[in-house]
């Protein structure tokens, strides 16, 4: 039975998807992982842990508190208790301020040492299927439906995607 609440739930999902730049339910993705919310839950509570869950694609372009209480409030909007889910008016008023944070995630060490292991981690897996070449970059898959694509998604021969 639908009601307000469950529509918080709806865009504390949204939320998460604009972070992580994944679907709500994508099976191609390994065991664990299908469905988004379950996959993220961990990561939500915890500030060390949550640049996991940030899209990679963004390269270090967001504010890092904005995505930390992005994330926060997705968790609140996730709540399993329908009853402590915020209200749409709170969750409108928690996004507001948001947008004036200028903390920018690729100036900061913490990033930048994840970024540095993620990828060390991607070239390891890549090297142990026996590929011989790696690329930090690799295909890239924008978080735009169309040609209004973010200028920061390239692929690797320069042109929009």
């Amino acid at each position: 039975h639908l009601t307000s609440k469950s529509d918080v739930y709806s865009f504390g999902v949204v939320l998460l998807e604009m972070l992580t730049g994944r679907r709500s339910m994508d099976k191609s993705r390994p065991n664990g992982e299908h469905n988004l919310v379950e996959w993220a839950r961990p990561y939500l509570g915890e500030r060390r842990r949550f640049y996991r869950l940030v899209d990679p694609r963004l390269e270090g372009h967001f504010s890092i508190k904005g995505a930390q209480k992005a994330a926060q409030l997705a968790a609140h909007c996730l709540s399993r208790d329908p009853k402590a889910r915020p209200l749409m008016s709170e969750v409108v008023d928690s996004l507001k301020p948001l947008i004036n944070l200028k903390d920018m995630a690729s100036s900061s060490y913490n990033f930048q040492a994840f970024q540095a292991e993620r990828i060390s981690a991607h070239l390891h897996a890549r090297s142990s299927k026996g590929q011989t070449h790696a690329s930090r970059n690799g295909p890239v898959r924008t978080l735009s439906n169309g040609a209004h694509a973010s200028p920061h998604m390239r692929s690797p021969k320069g042109k929009q995607q």
